[in-house]
C-alpha cells in the first residue's frame, strides 16, 4: 500500500471574510468527512487567494 502525503492546504487571508467563511466550511466537511468538499474549498480558497492583489 502506498501513502501519499497531502499537500499542505492553501492559508486564508487574514481579515478577509470571504476566506474566514470558507475555512469553516472546510473544517465542517473534515469534521463529517467530506474529503471532496474538503478539496473543493481548497481550491476556493486557492482561486480566491490568487484574485486578490498584494499591496
Amino acid at each position: 500500500m502506498f501513502l501519499v502525503e497531502s499537500p499542505e492546504p492553501p492559508k486564508p487571508h487574514k481579515d478577509c471574510d470571504v476566506c474566514g467563511a470558507l475555512v469553516e466550511e472546510r473544517t465542517e466537511a473534515a469534521r463529517v468527512g467530506d474529503w471532496s468538499k474538503v478539496t473543493d474549498v481548497n481550491v476556493e480558497i486557492g482561486r480566491h487567494r490568487a484574485g486578490r492583489r498584494r499591496g
